[in-house]
């Protein structure tokens, strides 16, 4: 795709969402200022930064939709928030989400209007309607709809089913999550199926994974694919390594990782993506792989108090990055390198200052765009053993 087939769509939301700045700029232009943003940040503590490794159609990439709920005047509406408010912006055709995703929720909005259906007030905390969120999984083309409701009661819930299915026969599963809290988290702790089997699956180099409403998956589902090749060359696996895999969710990078290690130990403080991860293994007949439920940086002292070690250490943590005490952790198991899946430059440019301490440096980083059009860059960093430096 040429330059000029990038700067033909232009998003009529972009002045007040904020979400992303489609038609700002070109694509390659963004690609150039993501790179000078990861030299910025952590350009001092890596002697080699590659090119942003961008997407070949930079639109429609998500499989991960969320919408909120709100009412303007008489009419029932879902989008997002306006940058820095809680003023909804309807939208209904968003240039970075999955066609189909969007689709189903214009349904469900009106759906909600003629069943007459209360929409969640956030200042009353009244109303039952708050959120609603798709999954798809790019490979099978299961679909799962996530209603977020303020209480377990759902008038109507049988017919309102009923008739999204008879819209949209494609969706797999229907979810009703209850988040009766008065909280900016989007999902509650409560689930009710109301129809199929309450995840979807996906394939993903090869391995079949499992997907609840709150596991994480990399929501670029293309770009995931060269960002686990970059993550897997990082390690610089010959079969012999023991892996460990911090922050791990529903286990994809360690098992993808386990075909060229001899075996991986995943962590992750979420028992439900370690369900799920427990499950992905079994499903893919993986058997030197085990998951634990714990804090990964509490686990992994334990291990180097018991006189552990690990080979390898691979590790990606949210966007506020990781903290000194797991990068003490970490180092305490003495691995040859660490492998940093980074989705905020910021943080990891101060992780690498603690892992400089710790004896640690940066071979090489290999920024993958997962986000076109947005601000955020990811970045695959490894990290070798290189002695700590003397006073």
């Amino acid at each position: 795709m040429g330059k000029a087939d990038r700067e033909s769509q232009t998003c009529p939301y972009v002045a007040r969402c904020g979400a992303c700045h489609i038609g700002e700029k070109s694509y390659e232009e963004e690609l150039a200022e993501k790179k000078a943003q990861v030299v910025t940040h952590i350009g001092k503590y890596c002697g080699k930064i590659n090119d942003v490794a961008g997407m070949y159609y930079p639109y429609h990439y998500r499989n991960k939709v969320h919408a909120v709920f709100g009412r303007i005047k008489d009419e029932v509406v879902a989008g997002t928030y306006e940058e820095g408010t809680h003023t909804i912006i309807p939208v209904s055709d968003c240039l970075i989400e999955d066609a189909q995703a969007s689709a189903i929720i214009r349904t469900v909005t009106e759906l909600i209007q003629s069943f007459k259906l209360w929409v969640y007030n956030e200042d009353t905390g009244r109303g039952l309607m708050r959120h609603i969120l798709v999954r798809k999984g790019a490979s099978t083309k299961q679909i799962m709809v996530v209603l977020v409701t303020a209480s377990p009661e759902f008038p109507h819930k049988n017919n309102f089913v009923a008739e999204l299915r008879r819209a949209h026969p494609e969706i797999t599963t229907i979810v009703q999550n209850i988040n009766d809290r008065q909280t900016t988290m989007v999902l509650g702790e409560r689930e009710k199926i109301l129809f199929g089997q309450g995840y979807i699956e996906d394939v993903l180099m090869g391995l079949r994974f499992r997907i609840s409403p709150s596991s994480f998956y990399q929501v670029n589902s293309a770009q995931t694919q060269v960002l686990y090749k970059r993550a897997i060359q990082a390690a610089g696996l010959t079969g012999k390594e023991r892996v460990i895999d911090a922050y791990c969710g529903i286990g994809t990078i360690g098992m993808c990782m386990s075909a060229k290690a001899a075996h991986v130990t995943g962590i992750e403080l979420n028992a439900q993506a370690v369900k799920d991860a427990k499950a992905n293994a079994k499903r893919n007949h993986i058997n030197n792989i085990h998951f634990i439920a714990a804090d990964a940086t509490e686990y992994m002292t334990r291990m180097s108090q018991n006189g552990e070690r690990a080979d390898v250490i691979v590790m990606d943590p949210p966007r506020s990055g990781s903290t000194e005490a797991f990068v003490k952790a970490a180092a305490s198991l003495k691995p040859s390198r660490i492998v940093y899946v980074s989705c905020n430059p910021e943080t990891l440019g101060r992780d690498l200052a603690w892992f400089g301490r710790e004896g640690y440096r940066a071979q090489e980083a290999f920024p993958v765009d997962m986000f076109g059009f947005t601000e955020h860059v990811e970045v695959i960093l490894s990290m070798k053993y290189c002695g700590k430096e003397k006073n």
